[in-house]
């Protein structure tokens, strides 16, 4: 396979020396590919094509040095899984080796189709031709199918475009999974038909029965819009199982749960960009959740419009797909958040919008106001 179809891994490493940051490397071609010592690999297909194949090594300041491996998309196969352990497998186990840059290549870019719906299809499934979507999160844990029905009702008769169910909504005795998707579907669809709406129910699916998969069809049927899916707890082959499978034909939303170990610490880990913008194309998610700035997780604005860039990107692998700041968001930083994050954004509301009671449709219609208000002084 020519040299030019590789795809190549961009990783900072800190060393003690120029020759010490070459050996590093080296290590990293090796360990992501073959595992076994430099001097027993084989000759020939193995030795020339599988290897990874060291590329740059650059100097970036004091210890740290960044350096671009290329990969032969023989080792990767069309399994997103595959490709992320040979972007960041064994040495993720290693100090001081982070990633942050990817470059698929053509072929990796051909086997990878990425979303299916992506930012034009979740418009077209809303109804939303412009401004950000609205998603309010229905919560909190230990509410009643009836109390949770009765949200989601709310909401969409407000205009949500999205109402998603809280990530820590599983197969409880308070909320089984089953009955809960019918009722909150039944309450959507009840609520779209009273206001000609398109607000679309977004099911957390965990896989508590061993099939995450099954459990995302029976979704389907029981009336969901799309699914909420953990791939840093179920795996990002999920999430690529669903997205490739014409016969499910819902947008997925993707969860930040379990992932903060990757990105918090500097020097490993992955960049914000690659955890929640490159990788969840590369397995097919259409909106991609993260923490916003401003609220609990520590985020920076620099972070945060770095997912939101990767997430749209116009060299991304396949659809460009949303980003979705959670936390944080209200009428009066609307217009900040539109600043920072454009229009083409799922803005997740939370515990601001439960403190409305019996008011929730009107503040998720506020909120819609406040966005739109804020988009159209933005685009004048």
């Amino acid at each position: 396979m020519a040299q030019d179809t590789r795809f190549r891994v961009r990783y900072r490493l800190l060393a003690d020396d120029a020759r010490d940051a070459e050996q590093r490397a080296k290590g990293i071609a090796l360990e992501q590919t073959v595992e076994i010592p430099g001097d027993i690999v084989p000759a020939g297909y193995i030795a020339e094509e599988i290897l990874g194949q060291v590329e740059e090594i650059t100097a970036v300041g004091g210890k740290a040095y960044e350096v671009v491996v290329s990969y032969s998309p023989d080792s990767a196969g069309s399994e997103v899984i595959q490709l992320i352990n040979v972007i960041f497998g064994n040495s993720s186990i290693q100090q001081n080796i982070r990633v942050i840059g990817f470059d698929p290549g053509p072929v990796i870019r051909e086997r990878f189709a990425g979303a299916r719906f992506g930012i034009a299809g979740l418009r077209a499934r809303t109804g939303r031709t412009r401004g950000g979507l609205i998603s309010p999160v229905i919560k909190p844990q230990g509410s009643t199918v009836k109390q949770l029905a009765d949200i989601a009702r709310r909401c969409a008769l407000g205009g949500a475009d999205i109402v998603k169910d809280d990530h820590g909504l599983a197969n409880q005795a308070f909320a089984p999974f089953e009955e809960r998707v019918r009722a909150v579907s039944d309450a959507v669809g009840e609520a779209n038909a009273q206001t000609g709406g398109s607000s679309l129910y977004f099911v957390n699916v965990t896989g508590y029965s061993g099939s995450p998969v099954e459990e995302a069809f029976r979704a389907k049927e029981a009336g969901a819009g799309g699914v909420l899916l953990m791939p840093g707890l179920m795996g990002f082959g999920v999430v690529q199982a669903l997205a490739r499978d014409p016969a499910f034909d819902l947008p997925i939303m993707t969860h930040p749960s379990f992932t903060g170990a990757f990105v918090l610490t500097p020097e490993t880990g992955l960049s914000h960009a690659l955890m929640y913008g490159v990788l969840q194309r590369l397995a097919g998610s259409d909106i991609s959740v993260f923490p916003n700035v401003g609220g609990r997780f520590g985020f920076s604005a620099e972070e945060c419009r770095s997912i939101a860039e990767a997430c749209r990107a116009d060299d991304g692998i396949g659809r460009a797909m949303m980003p979705s700041p959670g936390g944080g968001m209200s009428v009066e930083r609307a217009g900040d958040m539109v600043a920072m994050y454009g229009e083409d954004v799922v803005f997740l509301l939370g515990g601001s919008l439960l403190r409305a009671g019996d008011a929730m449709a009107d503040a998720v219609r506020a909120m819609r106001d406040a966005v739109d208000s804020a988009g159209d002084t933005a685009g004048g």
